[in-house]
């Protein structure tokens, strides 16, 4: 069991809010104050942009940059620092990976597999490229229980399919897919595998070179981070074929440009090495400093104690839900625990979820309420005014698990 009393300790957000219940980690989380104090220092003692500065500070800012990469990548087990590339969050991450592929990987009658559960972020841009490229896209269901249609994505995988994009863990379902025979089905035919990792590396340990895949991406300030600060990791080899799709500075080492009067007529650019080609202009250096104390933070407490913090708050809030609203509550995704991370999204009968956000908010409790930027999902099961979603961290305990039910009491009388 985590010390959640000792751990709000290094929070300020609830010494200043010492009222709040805050229960929309899946949106984004809180920082300790060693996040904090961390980018304060990079800010205070060493600002300065990072390469070509030749005096100590501009050193200082690049060395601190690019052991944030070497961190990142030993967190998730990556082969080596150089497949870690910094964005500002899971969106641009994977538009980088779409549009980067399209350039050089689609091609007309192709075929990329997406799931109905997916975030808008990871559904949008292959919809694009799809267009650009004469592209098909093509969507695997979830049963009941909010589990990937298995069968019917290995009936829909075939010689033309050439990514297979999903999320590792539903921002709305909680429900955490089976990434390893996604990659087995994947592989028969040689497409890659991309994942979404936004709501599942914050919340387990993950090993890209266990699990086989190609990409990934994650968001910094789903896991104790700050905003503005995102990570795409993908195979070495893969990436040193792709092209960038943002242009600046850093991400070239030479251009050089013929002209005759106004009009150029040859040229000569040769892209940065990884992970800089696909980092164009100054980065947020504060965000990265502040990501890697995040990790720093997250592995002190164990990534297998999160999962199972969660799981106990899971489980006693599923348990008061069904006690307290009976047959008046739609829980959504998996009934097994085992089998989701830290989120619940429900519905309750007649009652907008809007309503129910919104009179939990007038109790100082913090639930989020809608879609989720995933409506095709709510769409499919029915929901068209969205759900409630709640969702847990490592400072939430059951206290905060009985007054939000307890206003759920309220609500139903």
């Amino acid at each position: 069991m985590l010390n959640v009393a000792k751990i709000r300790e290094d929070f300020p957000i609830f010494k200043e809010l010492p009222g709040l219940i805050y229960l929309d980690n899946a949106a984004t989380t809180h920082k300790p104050i060693q996040v904090i104090e961390a980018m304060r220092e990079f800010y205070s003692e060493f600002n300065a942009n990072i390469h070509r500065g030749l005096y100590e500070l501009s050193k200082k800012a690049t060395k601190v940059y690019e052991d944030a990469h070497e961190k990142v990548a030993r967190f998730i087990n990556a082969y080596s620092w150089d497949e870690v590339i910094f964005t500002k969050n899971s969106t641009e991450a994977l538009n980088i990976i779409a549009y980067s592929l399209a350039f050089k990987y689609i091609k007309p009658g192709d075929e990329i597999v997406v799931s109905v559960v997916e975030h808008h972020s990871n559904l949008l841009p292959w919809i694009k490229v799809a267009e650009v490229k004469n592209a098909a896209v093509r969507v695997v269901k979830v049963n009941e229980n909010g589990h990937l249609d298995y069968n019917q994505l290995e009936s829909i995988v075939n010689e033309k399919t050439r990514i297979i994009s999903i999320t590792h863990a539903s921002n709305v379902l909680g429900a955490i897919n089976n990434i390893k025979k996604i990659v087995d089905i994947a592989k028969k035919f040689n497409a890659l595998v991309i994942i979404d990792g936004a709501q599942s590396v914050p919340h387990l340990s993950i090993d890209v070179r266990d699990l086989g895949i190609d990409f990934l991406v994650f968001s910094g300030h789903k896991m104790l981070g700050p905003m503005g600060i995102g990570v795409l990791w993908g195979r070495k080899q893969i990436l040193e074929e792709l092209p960038p799709v943002i242009y600046g500075g850093d991400m070239v080492k030479n251009v050089i440009i013929n002209m005759a009067s106004d009009a150029i007529i040859s040229k000569n650019i040769v892209y940065n090495d990884l992970p800089w080609k696909f980092e164009a202009g100054t980065p947020n250096v504060a965000a990265a400093v502040g990501l890697v104390e995040a990790i720093r933070y997250l592995n002190k407490i164990g990534m297998n104690n999160v999962k199972e913090h969660e799981k106990m708050l899971l489980e006693y809030t599923v348990k008061l839900l069904n006690e307290t609203l009976e047959d008046t509550v739609n829980i959504l995704g998996p009934r097994k625990i085992d089998e989701r991370v830290g989120i619940i999204s429900f519905n309750i009968k007649g009652i907008d979820p809007h309503v129910v956000a919104s009179i939990l908010s007038l109790n100082e409790i913090a639930v989020r309420a809608g879609f989720h930027c995933a409506q095709p999902l709510h769409e499919f099961l029915g929901f068209r005014k969205g759900s409630v979603r709640v969702s847990f961290y490592i400072y939430n305990d059951r206290d905060d698990v009985e007054k939000f039910i307890e206003v759920l009491k309220q609500l139903k009388r």
